[in-house]
């Protein structure tokens, strides 16, 4: 191939040349542009943010100094009485964190099921309408758009306090947040199946289930066990405004200024989704190493 280029005459090499060179230079004319929008855009966030780089340096020392501050003290010689001191309240937490895990579990579920059934009709390569295909998409995008604590809090002020208004707000977003990445392995399946079924006859629902579910489903349970991992962490979150869950006692402890609650609480959050994070990521690549086989 290089001995064909060299073979050609010198006013062709220099066309190419010359098309080498203005590519280039449109290249990097398109690089030095969006590097300049994205300084522009960081510049006009701070401005906006009132972000003061003297004042975070000066104050910078208080982040690690509150952790330091809430670290239990533990003295070797009086260790189990610190250890028992430090969770005097292990029973309730525990408790209020299974409250927690059964918040995220049952708002994974209703969000996944709910995501699962909207995500085909927002995928472009099974719908005809794209009305029906507009309109799904822009709903998942308000489910997911919303953060969760805002709808926790409307639904504390509607239903009153417990694990309830945690639920439905970690549904409402996980069907957003799933809906979207169920459509997108959708809209990425072999068409071949699906022809094969419309051609042998099958209507929608059977096209769907037969030449579409088998080769998502993997992907799909991947997908709402990582979300599931999430929404742990979320429905810690969700405490703050009253909805249930563990965070509830955080909060308070912070408020407080009961230090040692405050790292007993944070560790044993910290430990939990690290269990959980574990088991979840060995099921997922379980799936999709079946999956690539």
């Amino acid at each position: 191939m290089q001995a064909a280029v060299t073979e050609l005459p010198e006013p062709q090499l220099r066309a190419l040349a010359d098309q080498y060179d203005a590519a280039v230079a449109a290249k990097r004319r398109r690089l030095a542009l969006g590097g300049a929008i994205l300084i522009v855009a960081i510049a006009a966030a701070a401005w906006m943010g009132e972000v003061d780089l003297v004042k975070l340096a000066e104050n910078f020392w208080r982040f690690p100094s509150y952790f330091i501050s809430i670290a239990p003290k533990l003295a070797l010689a009086t260790l189990w009485t610190d250890l028992n001191e430090w969770f005097w309240g292990i029973k309730r937490w525990t408790g209020l964190l299974l409250d927690t895990i059964l918040i995220a579990y049952v708002g994974t579920l209703l969000g996944a099921l709910t995501g699962f059934a909207l995500c085909f009709l927002a995928s472009a390569n099974l719908v005809r309408s794209r009305t029906l295909v507009f309109v799904t998409r822009r709903f998942l995008e308000f489910c997911r758009t919303v953060p969760e604590i805002v709808f926790a809090l409307l639904f504390v002020l509607a239903f009153g306090l417990g694990p309830l208004p945690g639920v439905l707000a970690i549904a409402i977003h996980t069907t957003g947040a799933l809906g979207k990445l169920f459509a997108e392995v959708v809209e990425n399946i072999d068409d071949k199946p699906l022809e094969g079924v419309v051609s042998s006859g099958g209507d929608w629902f059977e096209m769907v289930r037969f030449a579409v579910v088998p080769q998502v489903l993997s992907n799909f349970v991947s997908y709402a066990l990582l979300r599931f991992e999430i929404n742990v962490r979320g429905a810690a979150v969700m405490g703050f405004v009253g909805a249930g869950g563990i965070g509830q006692d955080l909060i308070e402890a912070v408020r407080k200024f009961y230090y040692s609650d405050v790292s007993a609480i944070l560790l044993l959050i910290i430990v939990t989704v690290m269990v959980i994070d574990y088991f979840t990521e060995g099921v997922r690549r379980r799936l999709i190493g079946q999956e690539r086989r």
